[in-house]
């Protein structure tokens, strides 16, 4: 292993989280596991987008560093819990990617089956629920979906994603956004027409047909029965609400 690239393709990573908006200040986490008890991993307080090498840290599979200067997230722990139930898993991305937070915010799974892309690398994407950030309680909030999915929402809160590399774990993450944004303009349209039930069972084969790495849920409903008309009037104003923070960033920009 090439401990310096490592470091660097965790920054390149660090800053197209942060590039991409999926994070602000020094907002999210990315960590690789590199052995059953060794893990790298960016540090607390540090912008993802302005990170260099000698930042990252090592830690345990307990957390406990074991080389760096500064410290790891103490958002470390959901991490670990992924890693030690997950096998499979050798990196994982925490971030705040706005349109697929607002759903976690809205208590709005994503779970609609209308982009063939979503469906076979990322599934029905379930939210977890809420947990006091830096506490047991978000690992704990992961246990019900861990086994069998690569993308999760976390209740007011931001996401998580794990792959089989570093890179994977990234994609998974913008692949998550992406879905969010198309998910969300359909509500704004007013219309959509889900993949029939037929396509999707070929859909499904079709990804085990590609050897696709990671879980995959299926074809599972996260949606809790609710009212149809109060739910989409809720992601109407959530809709708005970031549709008007987007065009304040472009103005920015």
């Amino acid at each position: 292993m090439d401990v310096q690239k490592l470091k660097e393709d965790i920054c390149d990573i660090g800053r197209r989280i942060y590039m991409n908006h999926f994070v602000a200040a020094n907002d999210g986490n990315i960590s690789v596991k590199v052995s059953e008890n060794e893990f790298y991993c960016t540090p607390t307080g540090v912008s993802k987008g302005f990170m260099t090498p000698d930042m990252i840290i090592k830690v345990d599979s307990e957390g406990n560093k074991i080389e760096g200067e500064l410290n790891p997230s103490s958002e470390i722990k959901m991490h670990l819990r992924v890693y030690q139930e997950r096998p499979d898993v050798q990196s994982v991305v925490h971030a705040h990617p706005p349109i697929a937070t607002a759903f976690a915010v809205a208590n709005i799974p994503l779970d609609d089956y209308i982009l063939p892309e979503a469906i076979l690398f990322l599934g029905p994407v379930p939210i977890c629920d809420y947990g006091t950030p830096s506490t047991m309680e978000i690992p704990d909030s992961l246990a019900p979906y861990i086994q069998t999915n690569d993308a999760f929402l976390l209740k007011n809160h931001g996401a998580l994603t794990v792959g089989n590399s570093l890179l994977k774990a990234y994609f998974n993450m913008e692949s998550l956004e992406y879905y969010a944004k198309i998910t969300l303009l359909t509500r704004l349209i007013g219309k959509k027409e889900e993949i029939p039930a037929d396509q999707l069972e070929k859909l499904v084969a079709l990804r085990e047909s590609f050897h696709v790495a990671g879980r995959h849920p299926g074809m599972i409903r996260y949606n809790k029965p609710t009212d149809n008309s109060s739910k989409e009037a809720l992601a109407q104003r959530i809709a708005n609400a970031v549709l008007r923070e987007l065009e304040n960033e472009n103005g920015e920009g």
